[in-house]
């Protein structure tokens, strides 16, 4: 796929306090597998990883438990990673992410366009076909 060997960066978000405010280098990772839509890799720590350890811990302790009591907490967690840490592609910062991180492990879906706008795309372009063939 062409994703294999390259190295992706995990940033902290300027503007929201803290060490990882800074856009610090949280950590890097190595990809060594990609799995559309999932690439995956060796995760290295930067120096701003410790401010964000936790948060990545209690999200995939949240996404590994099922029922969905559970769902409205990773949510929040979720949401926090994403207010706090961007992905960095070879190319550039990604619009939206989901990424785990274990260990010296990590791995993450990503997308160019908010994962709402794919979605609705997505429907739209369903939409558009579902009509193509009532006509025919």
């Amino acid at each position: 796929m062409g994703f294999e060997g390259e190295t992706w960066h995990v940033r902290g978000v300027p503007d929201t306090g803290g060490q990882e405010g800074t856009g610090a280098e949280i950590g890097e990772i190595l990809i060594e597998d990609a799995d559309f839509p999932w690439l995956s890799g060796r995760f290295r720590a930067g120096p701003a990883y410790g401010a964000v350890r936790d948060l990545f811990a209690r999200e995939l302790a949240l996404v590994e438990r099922d029922g969905a009591e559970h769902r409205a907490a990773w949510e929040a967690v979720s949401a926090e990673i994403e207010r706090r840490v961007r992905l960095v592609s070879p190319d550039g910062p990604v619009a939206e992410f989901l990424l785990h991180i274990e260990g010296d492990r990590a791995w993450f879906r990503w997308s160019d366009e908010p994962f709402e706008q794919e979605q609705e795309q997505e429907q739209e372009q369903g939409e558009g076909e579902a009509a193509e063939g009532a006509d025919g």
